[in-house]
């Protein structure tokens, strides 16, 4: 309880003091900004999406400011998953907050040698999301029996599993296919494919041409795809991710039907605003009446 509030939540068997989770990507592998946003008032965090071998991702540049929100192109860089591992233990001696560890893999076999990297993670991602890394994210999710057939594999670990969906694509049938593997939570959405063109050198502006759009201009497609999963699976765990930048924006995601709320391009502004936007859903929740959290989760769908 905060100040006569309850803010906390339970996801999967993850107990988190209030429903904000940052999302992956933006940590990169340093444990030390880990530790930052848990003083900020994170209740837990994503690792970097972590493939089995050492990726450098696309050629600079990588990112590109919109008036309207972020496009990146990454890549999916990392440093493998023997390295991230040696990272989530690292956070796990320091942190007090759930570590999620963000797989990337193309394959079953190829899901569980990284998560077995992973196991000191409180719970295991799968990104079947990214939007511009060939052989990974959304070449995956357009293949829903292969989600079905990694989140079974990786069930054969002591880990909660978590699947990262796009909104592009099949939603539904690939949720519905992660839930009947065994999906613990489901986590929606990632960023949208698009790009850029620089109108006086007449080309594309990022170096892997394509990117992912996210900040503001996503949220209300975030939105729609949290309200369906909740109506097609009402009361599954669901996390919310996309253009959350205030707690107005994380509140709407919880009346959609999510648990839990991830942010990533607001920490753009400093880890500040953690602390202002679980603030903020304290005092909606007190002015509007509830007790609770879990109370405000999914009203959106009893009119």
């Amino acid at each position: 309880m905060a100040g006569g509030i309850g803010l906390g939540v339970r996801i999967a068997s993850l107990d988190l003091k209030n429903p904000l989770i940052v999302a992956s990507g933006v940590l990169g592998v340093s444990v030390g900004l880990m530790k930052r946003a848990e003083e900020a008032g994170a209740a837990a965090v994503t690792t970097k999406t972590t493939t089995l071998k050492e990726r450098t991702g696309h050629p600079n540049p990588v990112i590109y400011e919109l008036e309207y929100g972020l496009l990146n192109s990454m890549g999916l860089p990392n440093p493998g998953a023997s390295e991230m591992g040696t990272v989530v233990r690292r956070a796990k001696e320091v942190l007090r907050v759930p570590v999620i560890a963000s797989i990337g893999a193309a394959a079953p076999d190829e899901a569980v040698k990284i998560a077995e990297h992973l196991l000191a993670a409180d719970a295991i991602e799968l990104n079947a999301s990214c939007p511009h890394a060939k052989g990974y994210g959304i070449e995956i999710m357009s293949d829903p029996g292969l989600v079905a057939e990694i989140v079974s594999a990786l069930k054969s670990l002591p880990l909660p599993v978590f699947v990262k969906l796009s909104a592009h694509g099949d939603l539904r049938l690939v949720a519905s296919k992660a839930i009947e593997a065994g999906a613990d939570v489901l986590v929606a959405i990632n960023t949208l494919k698009g790009m850029a063109i620089n109108v006086w050198a007449r080309r594309p502006v990022l170096g892997g041409v394509y990117g992912g759009l996210s900040g503001p201009a996503i949220h209300p497609v975030a939105v729609r795809a949290v309200y369906e999963l909740y109506e097609e699976f009402p009361g599954f765990p669901i996390i919310g991710v996309g253009g959350v930048e205030s707690w107005e924006e994380a509140v709407e995601f919880m009346l959609a039907g999510a648990s839990a709320v991830g942010v990533a391009s607001a920490l753009r502004r400093g880890f500040e605003v953690i602390g202002s936007i679980v603030s903020g859903i304290r005092e909606y929740l007190a002015n509007e009446g509830f007790a609770s959290v879990r109370e405000m989760v999914g009203l959106a769908h009893r009119v």
